[in-house]
């Protein structure tokens, strides 16, 4: 069992920058691939960001390349996305999941079904 809490959203003006982070509960969080995910109101849940489980293959969304960075500490068994040059249509609640999946393409983690466990998701707005 993982329990997973995000932090870190808030209001941002366009431009702006935030840092997000989803803590980990359980001693096996090193052996869980890890994924940022967004949603807005009405819409489905979509892929941001994933990170394997040593954080050396990572994988974005076209939309967040160049301007997103996640990363993740396991000695401190948490997961970051470093948001750079916000923009409105960045503004979702943003969650991050674990996956306990192991799969060659990177492409399968795009998918929310990859991920077995979810935080309670962190609202991120960003102002024109």
């Amino acid at each position: 069992q993982v329990q997973l809490t995000e932090s870190g959203g808030g209001l941002v003006q366009a431009g702006g920058s935030l840092r997000l982070s989803c803590a980990a509960s359980g001693r096996t969080f090193s052996s869980y691939a890890m994924g940022w995910f967004r949603q807005e109101p009405g819409k489905e849940r979509n892929f941001v960001a994933f990170i394997n489980w040593s954080g050396y293959r990572t994988y974005y969304a076209d939309s967040v390349k160049g301007r997103f960075t996640i990363s993740r500490d396991n000695a401190k068994n948490t997961v970051y996305l470093q948001m750079n040059s916000l923009k409105p249509e960045d503004t979702a609640v943003y969650y991050c999941g674990a996956s306990g999946n192991r799969r060659e393409s990177l492409s399968w983690y795009a998918g929310d079904r990859e991920y077995e466990y979810w935080g309670q998701g962190t609202q991120v707005t960003v102002s024109s």
